[in-house]
């Protein structure tokens, strides 16, 4: 069976939020039957998504509530 995984993918300062934040991305790795299928991004997230959402200014992308972004 397949497993999901959050897996750090930098950390960067957020002028938007302030501070440091954590960039973060979910990958799916296959089961042990299908080992030669490298794993796939499934989804993206920030640690300050939440505190982000709060605010009453445009957030990133990665705070899943700006309109201008578009899901791939």
């Amino acid at each position: 069976m397949a497993q999901k995984k959050w897996q750090i993918r930098k950390m960067i300062y957020c002028e938007h939020a302030g501070r440091d934040v954590v960039l973060e991305t979910q990958i799916l790795v296959p089961s042990t039957v299908l080992p030669d299928q490298p794993p796939r991004v499934v989804a993206h997230r920030c640690s300050n998504a939440i505190e982000c959402n709060k605010i009453e200014k445009m957030t990133c992308a990665l705070c899943g509530t700006n309109p201008n972004h578009q899901a791939s």
